[in-house]
């Protein structure tokens, strides 16, 4: 987290580099569902949560600005009632948490909604894997090798990379000050997590050897975002 700190507050030393007629500069919360897709099965949603700053260019007309936005994200998806092998032992739910540092780079598109201003907007995305939480599953891989259904720590891709698209409304409450809703799908291009086959691991319960097959694990997330945004304003004075 010291690391997430210290490039926020690098992402606010960058405010000067944005337009003449100022810098948005905000902060958002909210919910965030998370889905993946493990092997082309779909796994049941993670809801969890994400926090995030940001900076917005401004222009004269106010339409169209480009904005860059620093923030931390928990991703995954969980197993919840699932019957294993068709026995009688039923798993507790389980939740797989990739903790991600999310820059992001795109284009805002904005429109009058009578008193307030709708929006929508498209980036680019770079992901930075702080940590997972795949280490509690490992004794139940170490258990029982041939059914090893829990990915393990060793597969995880550090970084990542996807776009980022999404919609809102502002709310005025002030010259400078606005709060906003806003809706966000966040889908990864590369693969979050990616292990080989696993060949000749002995099964305890046939006496044979069985090949653990490959896993390839990807994110998508919907986010609700509330949040505030300050217009620092420059006003030049021509003498």
């Amino acid at each position: 987290m010291k690391n997430f700190f210290f490039l926020l507050l690098s992402l606010f030393c960058l405010s000067s580099t944005f337009a003449q007629g100022g810098t948005i500069i905000g902060l958002k919360g909210g919910p965030t569902l998370g889905v993946q897709q493990w092997n082309g099965l779909e796994r049941q949603p993670l809801i969890k949560y994400h926090a995030a700053a940001f900076l917005e260019s401004v222009t004269e007309e106010d339409e169209f600005s480009i904005f860059m936005q620093l923030g931390y994200h928990i991703k995954g998806s969980s197993l919840r009632n699932r019957n294993l092998f068709n026995s009688s032992f039923n798993l507790t739910t389980r939740d797989f948490q990739f903790r991600n540092l999310s820059l992001i780079f795109g284009g805002k598109q904005k429109f009058e909604m009578g008193s307030n201003r709708g929006y929508y907007h498209l980036g680019i995305r770079l992901d930075y894997t702080l940590s997972t939480n795949l280490e509690a599953y490992q004794e139940f891989n170490q258990q029982n090798p041939a059914f090893a259904i829990y990915p393990y720590p060793g597969g995880v891709n550090e970084w990542n990379y996807g776009v980022t698209a999404g919609a809102g409304i502002e709310f005025p409450f002030s010259e400078l000050i606005r709060g906003f809703l806003e809706f966000s799908l966040h889908p990864d291009f590369s693969r979050q997590y990616v292990q080989p086959q696993i060949p000749n691991v002995r099964n305890p319960y046939t006496g044979q050897n069985t090949t653990i097959p490959e896993r390839i694990i990807r994110n998508v997330t919907f986010e609700i975002s509330t949040g505030i945004r300050f217009w620092r304003k420059v006003e030049y004075v021509y003498l």
